[in-house]
């Protein structure tokens, strides 16, 4: 290399890559990532077990649970342990198609660039966004 020679040069020739085209993929990836992750924020799942319906946001977070009434009674034990058991597995079912809601939306997109390092483009696992 011959003093003044810029380093780069050699990278943007022909077969090289252009950094400010890979800059701006970038960029746009994270603007579709975060309005991914806003349509998340608004969208709901429902799991329901028994007479118990429990909803979360697309990012997991508990909004309503709903029992049908006089389906508990409030004054004996096993039944209030079986509507708290009930509530639980619920849960479990609504995050579980939050989880596969969130990897739809975010899937392509949470993959990185194609052809760069880690950067598969393939959908993640559910639940592994943290949410």
């Amino acid at each position: 290399m011959t003093e003044g020679q810029n380093p780069f040069d050699a990278l943007g020739g022909a077969g090289g890559f252009d950094m400010n085209a890979l800059l701006q993929q970038a960029q746009q990836m994270q603007e579709q990532l975060q309005q991914a992750q806003e349509r998340l924020q608004d969208a709901t799942a429902d799991g329901t077990v028994g007479q118990v319906t429990v909803t979360v946001t697309g990012v997991g977070e508990l909004s309503k649970v709903t029992i049908a009434p006089g389906a508990f009674d409030g004054s004996d034990e096993e039944s209030l342990g079986d509507l708290g058991d009930m509530i639980v597995a619920a849960y479990r079912d609504a995050k579980a198609r939050a989880d596969a809601m969130a990897s739809e939306a975010l899937g392509p997109l949470a993959g990185g660039l194609p052809g760069m390092p880690g950067g598969s483009g393939s959908a993640p696992q559910p639940g592994s966004l943290g949410f």
